[in-house]
């Protein structure tokens, strides 16, 4: 509902959606099945992904889903197989993405394109193995942007933490550079909420996935990639949707 002293430094479900979408409508597939789990996440990054897949002239066959956490999928993908798509977009994460993935390759549909958004293989790879090699999806960031300001960030929080950073750790860093931001135009004064908030308004972070603004909404109005895996990486491979502001469906400011 767009709190005034709420602001992301992440993403909306819908961003996400809607960049997998619109990527995949540009690489050719018309046809494609949706699966994900039903809950509220579920059904916000495949209600993106519909609204972007079916602007680009593509046509959604059938939306498949089962109850958050089960992760029975064998049903399901003997569907996918009979529907013959050109394409599937998938939103799992965690342990469910690992098993979907591998599930889907075990199944036999790896001739099958698979689409997600970046959950599906951020912080899964390891798991996931051989199974999760060329599954494409769109994120706010991507391992090996090689950028300065990304490889700068990259570099330091491996001496840090002797870990290579994911999405999560450039979200952190974020919020923290967002604090500094409103911290710094009320003196230290976090009690200013509306000097605060004017503050981050207009301000542009310079995060390691490259600069972003705020939307009225209070999302990160960015770039979301388009990735590959190749090996232990979600490499990018172009830009899935640019400068992508969510609509703010509901917003109440």
């Amino acid at each position: 509902l767009c709190a005034p002293n709420i602001f992301r430094s992440s993403f909306s479900n819908w961003q996400t959606g809607y960049a997998t979408g619109e990527a995949m409508a540009k690489r050719g597939p018309k046809r494609a099945v949706t699966i994900t789990w039903k809950y509220a996440a579920g059904d916000e990054m495949v209600g993106g992904f519909k609204e972007a897949f079916g602007k680009g002239g593509g046509q959604v066959l059938k939306d498949l889903t089962l109850p958050f956490p089960q992760v029975e999928f064998q049903a399901l993908l003997t569907e996918i197989a009979a529907l013959k798509p050109d394409a599937v977009f998938a939103f799992f994460a965690g342990g469910g993405a690992v098993k979907f993935v591998k599930d889907y390759a075990a199944a036999g549909l790896k001739s099958i394109p698979l689409y997600g958004t970046g959950f599906l293989t951020d912080g899964t790879l390891e798991a996931q193995g051989a199974s999760a090699q060329g599954v494409l999806t769109a994120l706010h960031y991507a391992d090996a942007l090689d950028t300065p300001r990304d490889n700068s960030f990259r570099l330091a929080y491996a001496k840090a933490y002797k870990l290579q950073p994911d999405v999560y750790a450039v979200q952190g860093y974020d919020a923290a550079q967002m604090l500094a931001i409103g911290l710094k135009a009320t003196g230290g004064d976090a009690k200013k909420v509306a000097e605060f908030g004017a503050a981050l308004r207009k301000a542009r972070i310079d995060s390691p996935r490259g600069t972003f603004t705020l939307s009225a909404a209070h999302n990160p109005v960015q770039d979301l990639y388009l990735r590959e895996v190749a090996g232990n990486l979600n490499k990018p491979v172009g830009i899935a949707s640019k400068a992508l502001a969510d609509p703010a469906i509901g917003c109440k400011m």
